[in-house]
């Protein structure tokens, strides 16, 4: 699908250069068009992860929508051209605008992902906080292969207009990308964790942080073991790549 907005391209990543109001317009485009769409959020990680599996990197080309999420993208962006990004469209804000949209258009709402019990709770919270969303659904992101073809079955059944898939990068581009024409959902979004914040597994940073672009470290004090080097180490490498790829390409 071609993009309507303009894009940024980097590391052969086209994302979408728009405010938040924008960027939801678009949204409600693509859920009301018979075909399939996907919605993806993309940070540092996510690109990094794309030079490295090409099959990875084309699902994210031809997703419909992809957007900017985190300081280390908008870095990129500079690095890129003199453009940067209008605003930060992370999965954690966006995605709950997504759902008050879906309330609006009477869009039914199915969530996949997370540990059991966890897409049930982020559920109920999501139905306390938005009036007339209709959950169709909720599945947790740890199931065996035997059982894919019955978690298809029950999103399908469901009658799912939107299908929430928080499995991390790049497992739930890949799933979206394989089964979500079988699930009947006409958009599909990524999410990562947003399951987890919302049901209050992991807690988010605080507002300032938020505001001043630095989840990511308060993501990390969290978990240290796990994050320490994509985050410190990670960084520097992506803009070092990214710096690297812009450069031999004006160089041809």
């Amino acid at each position: 699908m071609k993009h309507r907005l303009p894009t940024i391209t980097i590391l052969d990543i086209p994302i979408v250069r728009a405010t938040e109001l924008e960027a939801m317009t678009e949204i409600r485009y693509l859920a009301e068009q018979p075909e399939p769409a996907m919605v993806i959020y993309v940070n540092a990680h996510t690109l990094e992860l794309t030079t490295r599996d090409s099959e990875y990197r084309k699902i994210v080309q031809n997703a419909a929508i992809v957007m900017n999420d985190g300081i280390g993208v908008s870095m990129a962006a500079k690095i890129v051209g003199k453009e940067t990004f209008p605003a930060n469209l992370n999965g954690t804000d966006l995605t709950p605008l997504i759902l008050q949209l879906a309330a609006e258009r009477g869009w039914r709402v199915f969530l996949l992902g997370a540990a059991p019990g966890v897409a049930e709770k982020a559920a109920a919270k999501f139905l306390a906080t938005t009036p007339g969303l209709e959950i169709a659904g909720a599945h947790s992101g740890y199931f065996k292969a035997g059982e894919l073809e019955g978690v298809i079955q029950q999103i399908r059944e469901a009658r799912t207009d939107v299908l929430i898939v928080g499995m991390g990068n790049p497992v739930q581009e890949q799933w979206l990308a394989r089964h979500q024409a079988q699930t009947g959902a006409r958009l599909g979004v990524g999410v990562g964790a947003f399951l987890d914040f919302s049901a209050g597994v992991f807690p988010r940073a605080p507002l300032w942080m938020q505001k001043m672009k630095v989840e990511w470290l308060y993501r990390m004090s969290r978990e240290p073991k796990r994050l320490w080097k994509r985050y410190l180490l990670g960084g520097p490498v992506f803009l070092a790549h990214v710096a690297w790829h812009t450069l031999t390409r004006k160089k041809k």
